[in-house]
């Protein structure tokens, strides 16, 4: 999943919205290097990975790309599901977008320190409202573009936009079909974390 499956899931609170964003940016053992709410989120955002990457309905989304796209369907399909989590969202939560973003946004501002490459990309995820921004389709080639940029391969991702257009029904079926198991598997991390 991408940055707004991940705030999304991860929890309303500032220390929980910072630690669903901050899995992407902290690597290697937490330790008490952060406040206990954010390496919570930091848990709670390795074991959405780990779920998602396992999972079946995710497995056969892959799968639907051709043989040699397959090494960056990973990619692919995290960035779709987040634009079907924002096309959708009115499913999922009661907050509307607009202000869950702004909430989100508010959260990284007041922030003093942001670990990493979190720190540079802020402002920008903000001034351009990346996580409303999902909503559009047409979003997806600039963002695909952007992150063919971060890999060794950029050629990897070249007309990956125009794969996800060809492949939109059945990725956004795989998405709808997906989606409420992660919602459960999330709520039984979050009681199993509690328990522990």
């Amino acid at each position: 999943m991408n940055y707004l499956a991940h705030l999304h899931l991860g929890g309303t609170q500032p220390g929980e919205l910072l630690g669903s964003l901050y899995g992407d940016f902290v690597k290697g053992p937490l330790q008490g290097r952060w406040p206990a709410d954010i390496e919570a989120g930091i848990r709670l955002h390795r074991q959405i990975d780990a779920y998602t990457d396992s999972h079946p309905l995710v497995l056969q989304a892959k799968q639907r790309f051709a043989r040699d796209r397959r090494r960056y369907a990973g990619i692919l399909v995290d960035l779709f599901f987040d634009h079907c989590l924002a096309v959708h969202w009115h499913d999922y939560a009661d907050e509307p977008l607009p202000r869950f973003t702004a909430r989100v946004y508010q959260v990284l501002e007041a922030q003093a320190e942001l670990p990493g490459t979190l720190a540079m990309i802020a402002p920008r995820m903000a001034a351009q409202d990346w996580l409303g921004s999902y909503r559009e389709f047409g979003v997806m080639e600039r963002v695909v573009g952007n992150m063919s940029r971060r890999l060794s391969r950029p050629e990897g991702l070249a007309g990956g936009a125009a794969d996800l257009e060809q492949l939109y029904q059945p990725l956004q079926a795989d998405f709808r079909a997906f989606y409420p198991e992660l919602i459960a598997f999330v709520a039984g991390a979050k009681r199993d974390n509690q328990l522990s």
